[in-house]
């Protein structure tokens, strides 16, 4: 493990590399705990970070080269004159180069340069020894969405098995929409699959959509490349969607109340903390302000009732409760939260127990905060989704799963440093 001179508690490795030299490292650091969730939940905020051998001029490698960041596992060519590393963004994960000349802690550094591209995604560079070849892991992203049999116990395909992730129903059950992976765009259908219709299209991305009370309008998070998550509108049968909120900074998590003339919405994780809160819309004056109290709060969900606003803290270890009765905030759940979301009836909270030993969906019961397991994960290969493993609620409350039937394989890529 390589450690730097640092003694802030809250700084974490997650990969390393040594130069050849063995003067200098650069590591993989993630500022908090990991995070999963919707949107900003799910993002860790992994940067990449240098210093030297002796622990000495601890800064970032890439600073604000990438938003959200997401580099990953770097290792330098045996003359430790090139540094190559995976980057995530707009949905795919590449190869990337950059050039060092000068001395340890002075560095002439040219931008970096991608090396691959689609329509695999590619991962953990290694050089070799001669510098002549690339050896990565290769994959084909494909998925199975599957729906827990309360029967069986088992997960099942559901609507025909199709490769997608933020399911979201309509309020009669009658209509769904979900954003196809790994491309990223917002389809909408009958629940038999019927009168399916693309709604989004590339290069805009889409997250977590959500029906509109009377089924008319879809709400949901939506970025170009290099631009930030904002939230948009659109109408069920199509059309061009309209912004909700200036894209000033990156916003998701977005819903509706239950008479549809106010939506929710929240910060993301990756963004300065101090700016984190609940934020709600209203379609009628279409001016924004903050739910009080909300600060460090994201993820928010609006029960069907429209009493309760659930949210998880910034770092997914404690579910929230706003009752607007008593404009209080109280706790619901202290234990590691993901994608929440409400039971039809408004009387359960389902979440993601972002448990790598023993994977769940859980529930809360609003009534007396008791815990139970709704479906174990255990058995389940899930997909990485558009930036961790996405879960929902089909119709009936069962649990859903986006399963992962990708491929994966090692290349050797001829690449010649020059």
């Amino acid at each position: 493990m390589l450690v730097a001179r640092r003694t802030n508690d809250r700084l974490r490795q997650r990969s390393g590399s040594v130069r050849g030299s063995g003067s200098r490292h650069r590591i993989a650091q993630a500022r908090g705990p990991a995070r999963r969730g919707p949107l900003a939940a799910l993002v860790a905020r992994w940067k990449r970070i240098a210093f030297a051998a002796d622990g000495t001029g601890l800064h970032p490698l890439l600073p604000a080269w990438n938003d959200p960041p997401g580099e990953c596992c770097g290792n330098w060519t045996a003359d430790g004159r090139y540094f190559v590393f995976q980057s995530t963004r707009n949905g795919q994960t590449q190869i990337w180069v950059i050039l060092e000349r000068g001395g340890l802690l002075h560095k002439t550094r040219q931008e970096p340069v991608q090396l691959t591209t689609g329509p695999l995604n590619f991962y953990s560079p290694i050089p070799s020894v001669d510098g002549k070849k690339l050896f990565v892991v290769g994959s084909q992203p494909r998925g199975e969405l599957a729906r827990f049999d309360r029967e069986t116990r088992q997960f099942v395909p559901y609507l025909s098995g199709i490769s997608a992730e933020d399911v979201s129903f309509s309020r009669d059950g009658a209509w769904v929409a979900y954003v196809t992976y790994p491309e990223g765009t917002l389809w909408r259908s009958k629940v038999d699959g019927s009168e399916r219709l693309q709604l989004t299209f590339p290069p805009a991305r889409v997250l977590l959509p959500r029906w509109s009370p009377d089924g008319k309008q879809i709400a949901f998070a939506s970025a170009a490349p290099g631009q930030p998550w904002t939230i948009e509108l659109m109408a069920a049968d199509g059309g061009n969607p309209s912004s909700v909120v200036p894209a000033e900074r990156n916003v998701g998590d977005v819903g509706w109340s239950a008479d549809g003339k106010t939506l929710v919405f929240g910060s993301v994780t990756w963004e300065d903390a101090r700016t984190i809160a609940i934020h709600v819309y209203d379609l009628r004056t279409q001016q924004v302000s903050t739910l009080p109290g909300s600060e460090g709060l994201f993820s928010p969900r609006w029960s069907p009732d429209g009493r309760y606003i659930a949210a998880a803290t910034a770092d997914s270890q404690r579910l929230m409760l706003f009752d607007f009765e008593t404009r209080k905030w109280v706790e619901l759940a202290k234990l590691p939260v993901g994608y929440p979301g409400w039971s039809r009836d408004g009387a359960l909270m389902y979440f993601d127990n972002l448990s790598t030993s023993d994977p769940a969906v859980l529930r809360v019961r609003i009534s007396d905060r008791k815990i139970e397991q709704a479906a174990s994960l255990k058995s389940v290969r899930r997909a990485g989704g558009a930036f961790a493993a996405w879960s929902g609620l089909a119709s009936d409350d069962s649990p859903l799963v986006l399963r992962d039937t990708g491929t994966q394989e090692i290349y050797a890529l001829d690449w010649q440093a020059r």
